[in-house]
């Protein structure tokens, strides 16, 4: 009987030091970290690797992720500072920093988190228009990620991001913003083909300046041209009379008649060029206008002999 009683305290005994060293060993994985509470009292905090605890007395409090984790900010609907209603959802990232603060300085630290965040969200776009909403995202991200990081720091979390990911507003006003658009492409494209066409105006006017300046620029040397002919014609004409003169007053008949006969000729070609011609006979010497060529013939063999 004795020795049967020994036999039992000793099971009893081996069965103890295995359930001892059973929940006296602690393995911390990488990534967490382990509370490790003394008759329900914080006493320290395990990080990876092995670690001995005494049973009964020590027991473990909380196991934490230390690494980045995700999180879904299911949909809500929000009111819009213009009363618009919108459908929003996002995305939080944060990271414990401080296993004891996460543990033991709130309650279900998940749903918390969540529940400020989704609060915010409201707060931050509740002041915005719905234009505002569409068009700052990133703004309303950064405000958010402000706030949610501040209110959470006590907590020993870090929030790392807060990303909305829709905004869905209703179809009416979806169905309203697709036909503003469209007005206003209409609108920009009515504008550049009105800017075009002023262009091409501009450009058109701009070309007929240049031509009519080119145009006068052509008359004023042709003029110019025109009047230096005159000048050197009227110059021949003063030489040529010059020289009949001197002619005539030597006394030279031939310079008389070749004065004569383009006389004659000139009032000849008047009569023919006048507006009111009509059928004229007159009576014509070809000898005296071939005398008078031959005057002219002698007047310049004389004028070449003097040179």
């Amino acid at each position: 009987m004795t020795l049967f009683s020994f036999s039992g305290f000793a099971l009893i005994l081996l069965a103890l030091a295995i359930f001892a060293v059973f929940k006296g060993v602690i393995i911390v994985p990488q990534g967490m970290q382990y509370t490790v509470e003394r008759f329900g009292k914080y006493m320290r905090t395990l990080d990876p690797g092995l670690h001995i605890v005494v049973p009964i007395i020590h027991r473990i409090g909380a196991k934490l992720y230390m690494m980045e984790q995700v999180m879904d900010v299911p949909s809500q609907e929000i009111i819009t500072k213009d009363n618009a209603m919108v459908t929003v959802d996002g995305v939080i990232f944060y990271q414990i920093l401080d296993a004891p603060k996460a543990a033991y300085e709130v309650r279900q630290l998940d749903i918390s988190i969540l529940n400020l965040v989704m609060t915010n969200v409201r707060t931050v776009m509740g002041s915005m228009d719905l234009d505002e909403l569409l068009s700052r995202r990133d703004d309303i991200n950064a405000k958010l990620l402000i706030v949610v990081d501040e209110a959470t720091s006590p907590w020993g979390v870090k929030v790392t991001r807060i990303e909305i990911k829709d905004i869905e507003p209703p179809r009416d006003l979806v169905d309203a913003m697709a036909r503003q658009m469209k007005a206003e492409r209409e609108k920009r494209a009515n504008i550049l083909e009105a800017e075009g066409h002023r262009q091409s105006e501009i450009l058109r006017a701009e070309g007929e300046k240049q031509s009519a300046i080119l145009e006068a620029e052509g008359k004023r040397e042709a003029a110019w041209r025109e009047a230096e002919a005159r000048e050197r014609l009227a110059e021949a004409e003063a030489r040529a009379t010059t020289m009949v003169s001197e002619a005539i007053a030597a006394g030279d008949i031939q310079a008389v008649n070749y004065f004569v006969a383009q006389k004659y000729v000139e009032a000849l070609k008047d009569i023919a060029s006048a507006d009111n011609q009509q059928l004229v006979f007159m009576p014509l010497e070809a000898s005296s206008v071939i005398g008078s060529i031959g005057g002219i013939a002698e007047l310049a063999k004389k004028a070449q002999g003097g040179q």
